[in-house]
């Protein structure tokens, strides 16, 4: 595909439209590379493609001084993540990744902010055994990562588990139809037969064509009042609209994204906007005809400008809009009336159709056996007995679903006796906080952020504390670099890696995920973080209105402007911000 809006020499695509050209749809050296016993890592051609299979080559970068000056090979290893519409698992699959974890990776789970597993520390040459085991559970990887649509998210609080059903369905169906078609992954990881393809190339891959898509593309499905998927966050977001009991359809929206790059200002986060309604059996054609226009139109010069939402900044809404209803053969219907009233997870015992669920506070998604408590064997024994499902939540934690009423005292028991929370001794800020993984094993990241955010709030609980906030609910997120995997540009509180130690702090989002927050001050460190963050937090406590949330105050009071959209993301400035700067 050639970008068809960007004219001249910058319409030269990228060196990554090369590798996914050349790959025979995604095949490339993979299989060549893994049989490779002279190094632990494979091509840097193939670890692009390796995305597309759900997985990242990644190493250890704690150990990068060490193994340099011992004179080897960076420590690599892999990543694998699972493709798993909604977070939904059984206790089976539940344990099978354990399981993995403990043979093949590092030990532990990590439940990621897609609502999926996600396992480091993989050596190459356990990568394919461990690919086939899960497969074996009914879950794969195929398009957890790369230039395809990623997992599909939807709403998984069950006190609105009545609707959570059909919601699921259609998040599944979604997930399996925009999947990639190429028989690549079940050729290499699974040992099926392979097949000289006569086809024609669009037969192969009908809806991303041999280029796939200029970048990644997101799709979260949101069930009113909880937008727990940060729907506004998605590429292209579904807002269920449901009257009566009964399930519509859904709201649209499109471009929203959270990546950006520090010093670049042609790159920015952005808010998804809502174009129209489509009726629930609509929902994947609208789907399709969406991806097929980033597919068509998406900037394939610049990966930093080739996500949906610059394609949608670039052409405008209204074009946007006008091609989906041209491709669609009908127009999306207005959009219907909808309310959001917050984007985290409510925690404890909750019943609900019949069935008992249990929300359980998992801090920045690491499931492991920690000094003072044994997450992850607690978490082990409970599927061992457990007759109903995982739900793993947006907002990295977990829920232990469906939960019959004859077994709900076994696990309540088990979660006594391996110290396990749903909350109960921890303050709202820190159950309201989210980081990505960042050190040691992410390439991208430029300071702590799982590792660190925790000691953090530690010494945050304090300032609120003494301004009488402690029950006070507060989104804070943390991000290595500002690729933003944690959300991070629609938190009240956000601190953005710039460089070991040294963080950009943000103030100003939206307590539903429907604003993004603004540059409050640049590249600080734990003690100004501190200083800065107290005579706010205690004026707050003061002076804040009746339900009144942090991000809100913050604007009022004048601290940060208001920002509704990316491309005002770099102008908004205040006066305190200013003088904070001199």
């Amino acid at each position: 595909m050639v970008n068809k809006r960007i004219p001249g020499k910058e319409n030269k695509p990228s060196d990554l439209e090369r590798i996914k050209q050349e790959s025979n749809y995604l095949r490339g050296t993979i299989e060549e590379g893994l049989d490779d016993q002279i190094t632990a890592a494979i091509s840097d051609d193939d670890n692009k493609l390796l995305k597309f299979h759900g997985s990242y080559q990644q190493d250890d970068r704690d150990l990068r001084d060490e193994r340099r000056h011992r004179k080897l090979e960076p420590a690599y290893q892999f990543m694998i993540r699972t493709r798993m519409p909604g977070g939904v698992a059984t206790p089976e699959q539940w344990l099978v990744m354990d399981d993995l974890a403990k043979r093949h990776g590092n030990g532990t789970l990590k439940l990621t902010t897609r609502q999926t597993f996600q396992m480091h520390g993989i050596l190459k040459w356990n990568l394919k055994q461990t690919m086939q085991e899960i497969n074996k559970t009914l879950l794969d990887t195929l398009a957890a990562c790369g230039d395809v649509n990623r997992n599909v998210m939807c709403n998984s609080n069950p006190y609105q588990s009545e609707v959570h059903a059909e919601v699921y369905g259609w998040a599944d169906k979604l997930s399996n139809y925009l999947k990639p078609k190429t028989n690549a992954y079940h050729e290499i990881w699974l040992d099926e037969e392979k097949v000289v393809d006569s086809r024609d190339p669009e037969e192969i891959e009908p809806m991303y064509g041999a280029f796939y898509l200029p970048r990644k593309f997101k799709i979260g499905i949101a069930v009113p009042p909880t937008n727990d998927v940060d729907v506004y966050s998605q590429d292209l977001g579904f807002i269920a609209i449901i009257e009566d009991g009964q399930l519509q359809g859904f709201n649209v929206a499109v471009g929203g994204g959270m990546g950006s790059t520090h010093g670049d200002t042609n790159t920015y986060p952005q808010v998804g906007r809502i174009i129209g309604f489509c009726p629930t059996e609509k929902v994947i054609e609208v789907s399709e005809k969406v991806i097929m226009i980033q597919r068509d139109y998406g900037n394939r010069s610049n990966r930093k400008n080739a996500r949906f939402k610059y394609t949608v900044d670039s052409l405008g809404l209204d074009w946007i809009t006008s091609e989906l209803n041209n491709r669609l053969g009908w127009d999306l219907e207005e959009a219907r009336t909808f309310n959001f009233d917050h984007n985290g997870d409510r925690y404890g015992w909750v019943k609900g159709d019949g069935k008992w669920h249990l929300n359980l506070f998992i801090q920045n998604g690491r499931v492991a056996d920690f000094d003072d408590y044994s997450l992850k064997t607690g978490l082990r024994e409970i599927a061992k007995i457990h007759t109903g499902d995982f739900r793993l939540t947006p907002n990295q934690n977990l829920i232990i679903a469906n939960v019959t009423s004859k077994k709900k005292k076994e696990i309540k028991e088990l979660v006594e006796k391996y110290g396990m929370t749903a909350g109960e001794n921890h303050s709202a800020l820190r159950m309201n906080s989210m980081a990505c993984v960042a050190f040691p094993t992410c390439a991208l990241a430029m300071a702590e952020s799982e590792r660190y955010l925790p000691s953090l709030i530690d010494k945050i609980e304090v300032i609120l504390d003494e301004a009488g906030l402690s029950e006070k609910e507060i989104v804070v997120r943390m991000s290595g670099c500002p690729n933003g995997c944690s959300r991070p540009a629609l938190a009240e509180i956000a601190f953005i890696g710039k460089g070991p130690g040294k963080y950009n702090m943000y103030l100003g989002g939206g307590f539903t995920g429907d604003r993004l927050n603004s540059l409050y001050r640049e590249n600080i460190a734990e003690k100004e973080i501190l200083e800065t963050l107290r005579p706010i937090l205690i004026e707050y406590g003061k002076e804040r209105q009746d339900g009144e949330h942090f991000g809100d105050f913050v604007i009022r009071a004048g601290y940060v402007e208001e920002v509704r959209s990316g491309l005002d993301f770099h102008s908004a400035k205040t006066d305190l911000f200013e003088k904070a700067r001199k």
